[in-house]
């Protein structure tokens, strides 16, 4: 049993026990290599997300028909990573348990690696698809093993060959591009073409959805730590977002790398809190 936050995400704020999905912040930028601050993302998406409607004109769905809980955010420890992980793992893992869909909000990359833990440990069969700028494909970073340079690398070791579908990658490592190419990882670049390709091939089983929000091309979303030029437009993630929760069973999902401070005017943060509002919205079949 979880205890409800005191803010929310709008309309968020139904009962645990007649929740289908439940949310929760994960608060946690410590092993940022270029420009920290994804720790205020959750805060400030739930803060803005009262700046949105509950309806969707793009899906004719609303909230206010959903049970949707919000759990609020994780208190992380920012100085040990392994820590921060399992306390995420946990979390995700009392969700899953409870029988309902656990959406995470970053929080830098590396936060992707606790629920996928988790949730890879519910369904073996476990299918990861990956939203980004970056391949996140290192072995370490600066020889560190859990790094957001090095989320999917750290997943694959959990699932193994052939089960990460990667899209908008345009800015990793040569030795990333070149590992992926082997086998080990399906690596899309620039946009979303291959997609429904991949969902084919996924068919029915369970998948972790983790959206990095620098898949944006930065003229629309600059507020984030490591912002990549040739990125997507709003409309083609939406699209993409519609694809992937229509064609395959999502089973437990994030989005993360928002900074809002890097952002001023606010539009990125608003962007944010409407990505969470559709991608909430799409999971509802």
């Amino acid at each position: 049993m979880l205890n409800k936050n005191i803010e929310t995400f709008i309309a968020c704020d139904a009962e645990y026990e007649e929740a289908d999905i439940v949310l929760f912040g994960a608060p946690f930028d410590g092993t940022t290599s270029n420009r920290p601050g994804t720790r205020f993302a959750p805060r400030a998406i739930r803060t803005e997300s009262f700046g949105l409607e509950t309806y969707s004109p793009y899906q004719d769905k609303d909230l206010t028909d959903m049970a949707v809980f919000d759990s609020g955010d994780l208190d992380l420890c920012f100085g040990n990573a392994e820590r921060v992980l399992n306390d995420i793992e946990e979390r995700t893992a009392t969700i899953l348990q409870a029988g309902k869909l656990p959406f995470m909000i970053g929080g830098e990359h590396l936060v992707t690696l606790g629920p996928v833990r988790a949730t890879a440990k519910q369904y073996p069969d476990l299918h990861i698809i990956h939203f980004d700028a970056h391949t996140d494909l290192r072995d370490d970073y600066m020889g560190e093993k859990l790094s957001h340079a090095t989320v999917l690398r750290r997943c694959h070791d959990i699932l193994g060959d052939g089960r990460i579908y990667q899209f908008g990658i345009r800015s990793g490592d040569r030795s990333e591009f070149r590992w992926a190419e082997e086998g080990h990882v399906t690596t899309n670049k620039f946009n979303f073409n291959g997609l429904e390709e991949a969902i084919k091939e996924i068919g029915d089983k369970p998948v972790y959805f983790t959206i990095d929000l620098d898949v944006l091309d930065p003229s629309e979303f600059p507020g984030t730590g490591t912002p990549e030029a040739g990125g997507v437009s709003y409309m083609q993630l939406l699209n993409a977002i519609f694809t992937v929760c229509q064609g395959v069973n999502v089973v437990a999902c994030d989005v993360n790398e928002l900074s809002p401070t890097y952002d001023q005017s606010g539009i990125s943060t608003a962007m944010a809190c409407k990505v969470v509002r559709e991608l909430l919205l799409a999971l509802k079949k």
